[in-house]
């Protein structure tokens, strides 16, 4: 998070909505999540979402080649059999044009969905306990920790090149409307201004903007979690379990010793420390590691890691204003880990592929938008949330519209909102296309 306090920018004037005043508590200031911040404006910002198993029908679409795995928040493929090779190899059919393509893993296409769908809930409505009906920060790093394995058996370097190809040019994209936008309305940049270019610290800003650079905390965290990967997934293989169950060390040295340095370092530090164990466990679920443990003992280890963050959630209230898990690290990242193991888990041993989403033609072809636009779903929903205000108070002067539109609902403004993300995926989401080599398409 930010290294100061700062006033939420959400109770601006003309916004039409209130989001609840969401403080870090006096114990540590940091960048936490997308979501409604209590802060004071400074002259820089803080930035707070699969492996291969049975094919689908035809009817999906199959993955494009030749870079399989999409962006930060994109499709993750599952865990398939291992290459055949020798004599078995050659007895089996020869692919042929009949054959099936690889299809997408509609589990966790589903699940990716749903947490962007969460995401622009909460920023439309502020409710505290969207979190713990779906922790969709922890769900998005576990989906990407779970893709990075898979990716890195390929060469490192390659990797992490690819990732950053994916991301930042629609990140860069977004950034000019945001920068000119900030530069207009008075905010003059210092060198920080580097990190709108690689965001590995949290990119500059001013107070107009806020609403729509805030988000940027995911990309962060995420760049750094590719940058670290290579190393993470070394020494998770040279002790699986110590390593899974360690990552939830930091935030508990975090909370509890050393609060860590009051700058963009200490952010990047709380950050990462949050979602360690969702990452990791990414890892954990490609390797198989979880579907080797004993089902009990994964079902009360996570059971137990929800009880402990929900349970530190509602006693420290006064500390943080709220049981709101975005606001307090180590509740979210107790409540994540135990959250998404479950998820995980149940997807590994019970082979979970949500295949029967393809007799739902429809339901089908959004999950797949969703998931090839996610970056661009992600980015652009604060902007898509900040123009339905302006757009609404115009139609209050249309004497039809006042009359029979719920103009002063925020439901009403949610459904907006929507509507202005669809023009933003067709007009801003062929960015993905072009980071990913792929042929620009209005629509994937």
């Amino acid at each position: 998070m930010s290294w100061d306090q700062q006033q939420n920018p959400y109770q601006q004037q003309g916004y039409g909505y209130d989001y609840n005043p969401n403080p870090y508590g006096g114990q540590q200031q940091y960048a936490q999540q997308p979501y409604p911040q209590q802060q004071q404006y400074v002259d820089y910002g803080y930035t707070p979402a699969a492996d291969q198993t049975a094919p689908l029908p035809p009817v999906v679409e199959p993955e494009p080649a030749p870079e399989p795995e999409p962006a930060p928040v994109v499709e993750e493929p599952q865990p398939g059999p291992a290459p055949v090779s020798g004599p078995a190899a050659a007895s089996g059919p020869a692919p042929g044009p009949r054959s099936k393509p690889a299809g997408r893993d509609r589990y966790f296409d589903t699940l990716r969905a749903v947490a962007l769908i969460r995401v622009v809930t909460y920023h439309t409505f502020g409710w505290a306990w969207c979190g713990m009906v779906f922790p969709s920060m922890g769900i998005m790093f576990g989906l990407a920790g779970t893709l990075m394995a898979k990716s890195l058996e390929r060469p490192a370097f390659k990797v992490v090149k690819s990732r950053l190809r994916r991301l930042l040019p629609p990140f860069w994209f977004w950034g000019v409307f945001v920068v000119l936008a900030m530069l207009i309305h008075d905010w003059m940049p210092g060198w920080q201004i580097v990190y709108w270019v690689v965001p590995l610290g949290d990119p500059p800003g001013n107070a107009w903007g806020e609403q729509a650079w805030e988000i940027l905390w995911y990309l962060r965290t995420y760049l750094w979690f590719v940058l670290l990967s290579p190393v993470l997934l070394w020494l998770f293989r040279k002790a699986p379990i110590p390593v899974l169950l360690g990552s939830l060390a930091p935030i508990l040295v975090l909370n509890f010793v050393w609060s860590g340095p009051d700058n963009r370092l200490g952010s990047a530090l709380w950050d990462l420390s949050t979602y360690l164990f969702c990452w990791i466990l990414g890892f954990a679920h490609r390797d198989g590691v979880l579907q080797r443990m004993k089902p009990a003992l994964v079902v009360v280890a996570s059971l137990a890691a929800v009880a402990y963050g929900g349970w530190y959630a509602f006693a420290h209230q006064a500390d943080f204003g709220t049981y709101d898990l975005d606001e307090n690290p180590l509740a979210q990242a107790f409540w994540s880990a135990g959250f998404v193991m479950l998820l995980m888990w149940a997807k590994a041993y019970f082979k979970i592929d949500f295949a029967w989403l393809a007799r739902f033609r429809r339901l089908d072809r959004t999950v797949t938008v969703f998931n090839a636009r996610a970056v661009t779903i992600y980015l652009w929903h604060e902007i898509a949330l900040i123009l339905a205000v302006p757009l609404i108070d115009q139609m209050w002067n249309v004497p039809a519209f006042e009359k029979w539109l719920p103009l002063d609902s925020q439901w009403f403004m949610f459904g907006v909102g929507w509507i202005l993300i669809a023009v933003f995926i067709v007009l801003c989401g062929w960015v993905e296309d072009v980071a990913a080599k792929k042929k620009p398409k209005l629509l994937p």
